[in-house]
């Protein structure tokens, strides 16, 4: 798991709401910090190599080697917050454990968050041990999932714990007003983004823009940490209520960030249909081509026709398979298999997600739930163990039942979804957990190929599709979205054929796409294929040898400021999408 969704809430309860407004209110020097790192190693703080800052190789791309996408995020509800207040706010985003203590020694703050997932609790210790060493006046607030846990405060030394809220909770603390519009932050959605040993470009346009527009997610799920920090089944916050809200943001961030694309950080963006429908409507009143990257369950994707779902932009979407048989009531009626093959005949790339260790799988079944997960092909396949997280109605019913084992039995930091469950599964044995995960994401790869050939499939169908469609809106976008498809492409699915040259399987499916895209571009893009392929098979290999030898991949360390902060010009000012409350049309 990483610190992806660490998002902040509005109006829900939460454990501190009584809290006083802190003496220096709005004037109070603010510091707000992700734990430290490294993050992909074993250490004793808690860190785990096979479980990275990487949202992708960590438990989507884990076993494609130089295949797999590498990739980092910030952490997206710190920045939310400190553009939303008026007290001087740094953020100090993924330090090393030196690059902490030299903020706190070097410089004077009043209020110290920390926003964390439960497998990072020593890290949180020790920061908190730091604080009260180096800053001993300083009010130390804990966020994040990491807050689900109902003994933290037994664990840590913190003044606040906040269950859920962040931006308001944080407003009230510092004697803000806590009723105005939501300031949105400028956010890159990846950086430091690598793939077959070569880093791959960041321009503006050629990146997406994180929008938030809700969180929660009233599907509730039962083992779902974010739903239940956000208040559970039934259960959302909107950031943004309206579509006319949501377009106005969108418009400033691609006008200050230069970007046509953007990753929709809301866990079920479409079951707010109405808002959606509305944004839809202003796209296409002011000819916008974007392209939009959601998570949707699979019901609420078959309540919008495809016509509606290429309009919006759907472009990318993350969607719940769960598994073979599943009870969960966003699945129900609904045939994946169908629903994932059109919409990728119409280039909507589909990342699926499986649970592993469901109460139904046993040693002799899983094979077939693998296999079951396997048969969608989706571009990506998120794999994650059955993990009841603190503060879930899963942790809930199995600690009523007995079953949750005691923390003397494993590790806090193991609990990440990828290695051991944390309670007795009543037909896998303890230790067989990690061995059936290897197994589900080895059999997705071995059957379907590198994702990122798997993406090319589907941007090139998309643009046969739609290169001649009537509407100028929905041509620009997928020749956009195409535009690596007669060159940068055709050398990537060249270089997996000549790597896959003993796979009969994967080389046909190569050879396939190959013949399409030289069929649609012609020469030079055989000529791009034939030569780039070659040089890019020399990285891939490369950046095999480096894995091999044991490589790992680390964030950068981000410092900023608001414009409150005067005294600290080394912290790159932060930049926000200014609210707006008169509407830019008329709501539907």
């Amino acid at each position: 798991m990483t610190q992806l969704t660490l998002l902040p809430d509005r109006g829900l309860p939460h454990d501190d709401a009584a809290a006083p407004v802190h003496p220096r209110g709005s004037r109070a020097r603010v510091l707000l910090t992700s734990v430290f790192g490294p993050y992909a190693r074993d250490d004793e703080y808690g860190s785990r190599k096979m479980n990275p800052m990487e949202l992708y190789q960590n438990q989507v791309t884990r076993t494609q080697g130089p295949f797999s996408l590498r990739m980092f995020h910030r952490s997206w509800g710190l920045m939310l917050i400190q553009a939303n207040l008026e007290a001087p706010c740094t953020v100090l985003d993924f330090p090393t454990l030196d690059r902490f203590i030299e903020e706190l020694r070097t410089r004077q703050y009043e209020v110290i968050g920390i926003t964390s997932i439960v497998p990072n609790m020593v890290k949180v210790q020790t920061m908190c041990e730091l604080i009260r060493r180096y800053q001993p006046g300083a009010t130390i607030v804990i966020g994040g999932h990491i807050a689900n846990m109902p003994d933290l405060a037994d664990r840590i030394e913190a003044d606040h714990i906040v269950r859920g809220e962040g931006v308001r909770w944080f407003q009230r603390f510092l004697g803000e007003p806590d009723d105005q519009p939501f300031r949105h932050p400028l956010i890159q959605s990846g950086f430091g983004t690598r793939n077959m040993g070569v880093h791959v470009g960041e321009r503006p346009r050629d990146t997406a823009a994180a929008v938030i527009p809700s969180v929660g997610c009233p599907m509730g799920c039962n083992f779902c940490s974010t739903s239940a920090m956000f208040g559970g089944k039934g259960k959302f916050v909107n950031f943004y209520d309206s579509g006319d809200e949501l377009f106005h943001v969108m418009e400033q961030l691609e006008q200050q960030m230069g970007v046509q694309s953007f990753f929709v950080m809301d866990e079920n963006f479409l079951l707010h249909r109405r808002r959606a429908l509305r944004l839809l409507e202003l796209m296409q009143e002011r000819g916008k081509a974007w392209s939009l990257y959601v998570f949707s369950s699979a019901n609420v994707l078959r309540s919008y026709t495809i016509e509606q779902l290429v309009g919006l932009g759907i472009s990318w979407v993350w969607m719940g398979i769960e598994g073979k048989d599943s009870q969960y009531s966003k699945l129900d009626g609904a045939d994946t298999f169908e629903l994932i093959g059109q919409l990728q005949s119409h280039g909507i790339r589909v990342l699926g997600s499986t649970i592993i260790g469901l109460e139904n799988h046993t040693p002799e079944n899983i094979d077939e739930a693998i296999e079951y997960a396997a048969r969608h092909s989706t571009d990506f396949h998120q794999f994650m163990l059955y993990t009841p997280i603190s503060g879930t109605p899963l942790y809930a019913e199995l600690t009523a039942q007995g079953r949750m084992k005691d923390e003397s039995e494993y590790e806090q930091c193991d609990i990440h979804g990828q290695e051991y469950f944390n309670y007795r599964h009543p037909h896998i044995p303890p230790g067989e957990e990690a061995k059936y995960m290897l197994r589900a994401f080895n059999r997705d790869f071995e059957r379907n190929g590198p994702s990122v050939v798997r993406i090319i499939r589907t941007t090139l169908a998309g643009w046969k599709r739609y290169k001649n469609h009537p509407d100028p809106r929905i041509r620009r976008r997928f020749a956009f979205e195409a535009k690596s498809l007669p060159l940068t492409y055709p050398a990537a699915v060249k270089a997996c054929q000549l790597y896959y040259r003993d796979n009969p399987a994967i080389q046909a499916q190569m050879s396939r796409l190959l013949a399409d895209l030289y069929a649609e571009f012609g020469f030079k893009t055989r000529l791009a294929g034939e030569l780039g392929g070659r040089w890019l098979l020399r990285r891939v290999r490369k950046e095999e040898k480096r894995l091999a030898e044991g490589w790992t991949y680390e964030p950068a360390t981000f410092y900023d400021r608001n414009p409150a902060v005067t005294d600290n010009p080394a912290a790159q000012l932060c930049q926000w999408a200014e609210p707006r409350e008169a509407p830019v049309g008329t709501p539907a």
